[in-house]
């Protein structure tokens, strides 16, 4: 496969999809999921705090795991902790998707950002080690642009998924993306 002048082999077509997924996907929920947010209001009637809860937790969640899943992943090896964090991801998604109330919501975006940092920490790290050094740039570059398509695409399709398929479906398209991930890996 010829992609920007660079013939890439099975398993570095793999990696960069597989990468370059999952770089979307955290980023898409982020900012989809706060279009959504006066939608979670009238459902569960959190007040403010608690909303701010819905984004925050999963932003901190994720923030406060990276250095030591960034450790661990040294330590057991980085495509295992991508494979762990994809499938974590994907249940905590999955569960965000039919919570019952606010707090379930909230525990299982913790879950999610959990498994969030599990693939953010070793995704670019996973490229750099599959790609030469030449082709490196643009694989990260890659990555990146996916990171920022997910933000730009998550209120967008965030807003048009609320309006016609309610809140929930905000998570539940994302599980499909996250299984087809696991498999691909």
């Amino acid at each position: 496969m010829k992609l920007f002048n660079i013939s890439w082999n099975s398993s570095q077509r793999s990696a960069i999809t597989v990468s370059s997924l999952t770089a979307f996907i955290g980023p898409f929920l982020i900012s989809g999921v706060n279009i959504a947010l006066p939608a979670i209001e009238s459902e569960f009637g959190l007040n403010a705090v608690a909303l701010s809860w819905v984004v925050t937790s999963y932003l901190l969640a994720s923030a406060v795991f990276l250095m030591i899943i960034g450790r661990y992943a040294d330590i057991k090896g980085q495509i295992s902790v991508f494979k762990t964090g994809i499938i974590i991801f994907t249940i905590a998604t999955t569960l965000c998707g039919i919570a019952q109330n606010g707090g379930q919501l909230i525990a299982m975006r913790v879950l999610q950002g959990i498994g969030a940092s599990m693939t953010i920490t070793t995704g670019a790290p996973i490229l750099v080690s599959i790609f030469p050094p030449a082709e490196r740039g643009k694989v990260l570059g890659i990555n990146v642009a996916s990171v920022y398509l997910g933000l730009s695409l998550g209120p967008f399709i965030g807003g048009i998924l609320t309006q016609h398929f309610g809140w929930r479906s905000i998570f539940l398209i994302c599980i499909p993306i996250g299984i087809i991930t696991a498999l691909l890996i």
